[in-house]
């Protein structure tokens, strides 16, 4: 399993999420830099994501949604503010409409995406969401996103080992 721990803080908005991967950093940040393999992982195993723009440099725009198993689409987008390769990631993240539109009903986070070398070997990676409430926190949370990425990013070592 790639996830080590889920911390939420409900005083600092924030949760964060620790994987350890057996990889380099460089070849981690590959599961984000490259957007074919970013689909492989990018969603829970029975929502797999397509990846339709990836632009990954400062100001840049990813959209993407993922596929149900009943064929249902969910769209989201991310506003990318920091690239730091092959360390630092920061983006806006948030949910769209059926054509790619942001929802502004729904709640945008700021997700910062840190990795770093591990003692003994391989990238401790660190999802950090900041969220801008205590209000909106809880409603992503009972949404499911917490099981969602946490399912998503127990993908990666699969792609990890199959490259």
């Amino acid at each position: 399993m790639t996830v080590t721990n889920v911390h939420k803080d409900p005083e600092a908005l924030t949760m964060i999420i620790t994987a350890d991967l057996d990889a380099t950093v460089e070849r981690a940040w590959q599961l984000w830099a490259d957007p074919r393999q970013l689909e492989r992982w990018w969603g829970p195993p029975t929502y797999p994501a397509t990846v339709e723009v990836h632009e990954l440099t400062p100001g840049g725009r990813v959209t993407y949604f993922m596929t149900g198993p009943e064929g249902d689409k969910h769209a989201g987008w991310w506003e990318v503010q920091v690239v730091e390769p092959p360390t630092r990631l920061q983006l806006k993240d948030g949910f769209a409409d059926e054509a790619g539109t942001p929802n502004d009903d729904m709640p945008t986070t700021i997700t910062t995406v840190t990795l770093a070398e591990r003692e003994g070997g391989g990238t401790r990676m660190t999802v950090e969401s900041q969220f801008p409430s205590l209000e909106a926190m809880e409603q992503m949370i009972a949404m499911g996103v917490e099981e969602g990425i946490t399912a998503a990013m127990n993908q990666m070592d699969g792609i990890l080992a199959a490259a």
